[in-house]
């Protein structure tokens, strides 16, 4: 069985579980009271709480045939295999996973979450792109 996934045939399942509960805890405590900007930094205390690895804000070049042409940087990196991308808004729009989607497929991570710490729910999306990355380069340190 490949290591990347747990008993329950979720890939990242242990890890994935973790930030689950740690975006709970934030939105206990803060509703969707808050600008994205606090809810971020909460959000990398609970991570850490959890045992977990955070990175703030990386770097992740974005390749077209084979050219650099930019870069995207997500809100926070996991265990350096997960994508986080925050939101805190009354309700995460349909643009909103589209370009999440997007940015997961540009990338060369093969799960990403998009949470929105909204006023009424706290919305955790989980994507999974999981098609082979042989031909996309790895992202520059």
């Amino acid at each position: 069985m490949n290591a990347e996934i747990n008993s329950n045939n979720l890939l990242y399942g242990d890890v994935t579980f973790k930030i689950r509960a740690a975006c709970f805890e934030v939105w206990k405590r803060f509703g969707g009271a808050f600008k994205e900007s606090i809810v971020d930094k909460a959000l990398t205390i609970a991570l850490v709480k959890q045992g977990l690895t955070v990175e703030d804000q990386v770097r992740i070049d974005v390749f077209f045939d084979g050219k650099k042409v930019g870069a995207y940087i997500p809100d926070k990196v996991v265990n350096g295999v997960i994508l986080i991308e925050l939101k805190s808004k009354p309700f995460v729009t349909e643009e909103d996973k589209r370009q999440f989607w997007l940015y997961l497929k540009g990338s060369e991570y093969k799960l990403g979450l998009l949470v929105n710490f909204g006023p009424k729910k706290l919305e955790i999306i989980r994507r999974v792109y999981d098609i082979a990355r042989k031909t996309l380069p790895r992202q520059s340190a």
